[in-house]
């Protein structure tokens, strides 16, 4: 199979550090108050252990940590805002109530003939939801309704399907299922060993099938949404499962894989003088782009609470991706480098299938997706590295609602939100 030699070759920042898993591993855990100057710093690191290969994760470490939950819980306690209004954002979700009633299906169809999945992405963000309100409030009738929801369903999907978008379904709600679960894990009404085993056969073979052979496409025939939410299920997963197998599959694909997920691949040109990468994806639509900085920032922030920095991966380049797409849908103008790609079948010959966009895409520019606060608050809060666009951003959004806030439509639950209420720092 041959690739277009731009899918080989990406332009780096001059002096770069090399993208290993080395460093990744060892630029984690770095202190808030690091004193960080600008997008190209990079501080020196925490103490970490650089071979993390205990098959046991951290828990709770998905996108929250006992820390993140227990800031949230102190600052809505004490009215301190914006966490207040991330909370009331939350309670005014009408999938946060402790009387929802999950409709679990047997077999979920994303996708050509008997598309039903938008019976899913609701309850998923209704157990999500409740177990957020459990956290931050104490009220018991939401910790239940999200083991409830997770078990209504674990006892009884059993099959994801339907045509290429199946991949789709098994990324985005396997990411999503394993993050509702992590939140109530331990509790005595919650059958996790059920809802593992479920992600581990109706999602993850999935999963691992995309991310090997693509839908039997040419590499570059997928967007790059599409391995990064099966990339952030299999991280997911892994986590929730206690598998070091799955979390190393996954993060050695965000480093190197072959698709367009990996770092850099999903930001192909990198404007160093500038703080900017170009996202992958914009000549396409700005909706994807901005879908594409809330799937890698998740990815990013689900490592990190295992101890595996992604966030600054080659000088931070997942920052300058979003700076970029930040940027543009502010309404300012960034540059853009041609992009050309080959679509089609994997046995389609090298010479056929190009195509090339030679201008970023104005399509749905400045649409509003709760994506924001999570990557501000790794670079701003944590590392005190500058990112202007993004913080633009953030604040333009904040404070962030979640899923059915920005929309009926499945868009509307392509993230897990609520931002401004567990990011924000």
């Amino acid at each position: 199979m041959t690739t277009h030699p731009q899918h080989a070759v990406t332009s780096s920042p001059a002096g770069a550090v090399p993208l290993t898993r080395r460093h990744l591993l060892a630029s984690v855990g770095l202190a808030a108050g690091a004193g960080l100057l600008g997008v190209g710093a990079r501080p020196a690191a925490a103490a970490v252990d650089p071979a993390r290969t205990a098959s046991a994760s951290t828990h709770p470490g998905l996108l929250h940590t006992a820390a993140d939950l227990a800031r949230a819980r102190d600052q809505v306690a004490a009215g301190t805002q914006p966490w207040l209004a991330g909370w009331d954002r939350l309670v005014a979700n009408g999938r946060s109530r402790a009387d929802w009633q999950p409709r679990p299906l047997e077999t979920v169809v994303r996708g050509g003939d008997g598309q039903n999945y938008a019976q899913l992405y609701p309850d998923i963000h209704a157990a999500y939801q409740n177990a957020l309100r459990w956290h931050v409030s104490g009220d018991e009738a939401h910790g239940a309704a999200a083991a409830r929801i997770l078990n209504a369903w674990s006892s009884t999907l059993t099959t994801v399907t339907g045509n290429a978008d199946r991949f789709l379904a098994a990324g985005i709600y396997g990411y999503q299922f394993a993050n509702a679960a992590e939140l109530v894990r331990g509790r005595g009404d919650f059958d996790q060993g059920a809802l593992v085993a479920m992600l581990e056969t109706a999602f993850l073979p999935l999963n691992e099938d995309f991310l090997t052979n693509h839908n039997n496409a040419v590499i570059t025939n997928y967007w790059a949404n599409w391995d990064l939410c099966t990339m952030a299920s299999i991280l997911a997963i892994g986590i929730l499962a206690d598998r070091a197998d799955l979390v190393d599959r996954a993060v050695d694909y965000f480093q190197e894989g072959a698709g367009n997920g990996s770092l850099a691949h999903a930001t192909p040109f990198v404007y160093a003088d500038e703080g900017l990468a170009q996202w992958q994806e914009s000549g396409r639509d700005q909706g994807h782009t901005v879908m594409g900085i809330g799937l890698m920032g998740a990815f990013c922030e689900m490592a990190w609470n295992q101890g595996i920095d992604c966030y600054g991966a080659d000088d931070n380049r997942f920052l300058k991706g979003a700076e970029y797409v930040a940027k543009y849908n502010l309404g300012h103008d960034v540059p853009f480098t041609a992009y050309t790609w080959q679509s089609g079948p994997n046995t389609t010959a090298p010479h056929v299938g190009w195509q090339i966009q030679t201008e970023i895409s104005a399509a749905s520019r400045g649409q509003v997706r709760p994506v924001w606060e999570l990557v501000l608050g790794h670079y701003s809060g944590r590392r005190e590295i500058d990112a202007p666009w993004v913080r633009q951003m953030a604040e333009s959004v904040r404070a962030e609602g979640g899923g059915g806030d920005y929309g009926t439509a499945s868009g509307g639950y392509d993230q897990l939100g609520f931002g401004t209420l567990l990011h924000y720092r």
